[in-house]
């Protein structure tokens, strides 16, 4: 098996289900003994968030290819970035690497083509609902991307840094994704992305009348694929 890297701690409750749902996942193919062999960097969300308010995206790509080294240097074969708004700087990470950057847009997104779907909703930060850097990657799969209106999107983002990176969850807030998902819905969307690796901590499948794809499972499903190839 490949070592695999990850660059985490934005937030560290969404690196913890990376971890988690690694290791279940080697278990579960080779035995209750077997773990995943993988090489963390783990930040101090606190620090990235205050950058991300400042839009000081210059300082956070200069920290995350700092930290792209860093775990290649420490062994890994293969990168993972554990968040999907710090992907804004993928480009520049896989550039500043020589081992593969997984990017976590592609599994969630060849598994919604390859379900016959094409017209998806984005839930995520307000970054990645409301900049190109997102929406253009699944558009090159032939996605067409619907996100929330203004306030909605407030609400989403609202929720991911007021609770769910502390990890609170509340039936308040899983009532307002609901409704943010059926609206959704109505417009046409024929599948939900949870675009933000802590959303799958508030939403479950029965708060959605179409299906939803979690971009953390899949990105892990997508690692342990690559780490595992021969």
């Amino acid at each position: 098996m490949k070592t695999i890297g990850l660059i985490g701690g934005m937030s560290w409750e969404s690196s913890a289900e990376y971890y988690r749902l690694l290791n279940q996942s080697v278990r579960a193919r080779h035995g209750p003994a077997a773990s995943a062999r993988c090489v963390l960097w783990s930040f101090d969300f606190a620090e990235i968030e205050a950058l991300q308010r400042a839009g000081d995206w210059d300082a956070l790509t200069d920290r995350m290819v700092d930290a792209a080294r860093r775990v290649e240097g420490a062994g890994a074969d293969l990168l993972l970035i554990c968040t999907n708004t710090m992907h804004k700087m993928a480009p520049q990470v896989e550039a500043a690497i020589t081992i593969p950057l997984l990017h976590i847009v592609d599994p969630a997104a060849r598994r919604i083509v390859g379900a016959g779907l094409s017209k998806v909703a984005l839930l995520g930060t307000a970054f990645t609902m409301e900049q190109d850097f997102y929406r253009d990657r699944l558009a090159q799969h032939g996605l067409d991307v619907l996100v929330p209106d203004m306030a909605d999107r407030a609400t989403v983002h609202r929720t991911i840094y007021d609770e769910l990176v502390a990890g609170i969850v509340t039936g308040d807030s899983r009532a307002a994704y609901r409704d943010i998902i059926a609206r959704l819905v109505g417009q046409g969307a024929q599948a939900v992305i949870l675009g933000c690796t802590e959303i799958m901590l508030l939403v479950r499948p029965e708060d959605s009348a179409v299906p939803l794809f979690d971009t953390t499972a899949l990105h892990v499903e997508g690692a342990l694929e690559a780490a595992l190839a021969q």
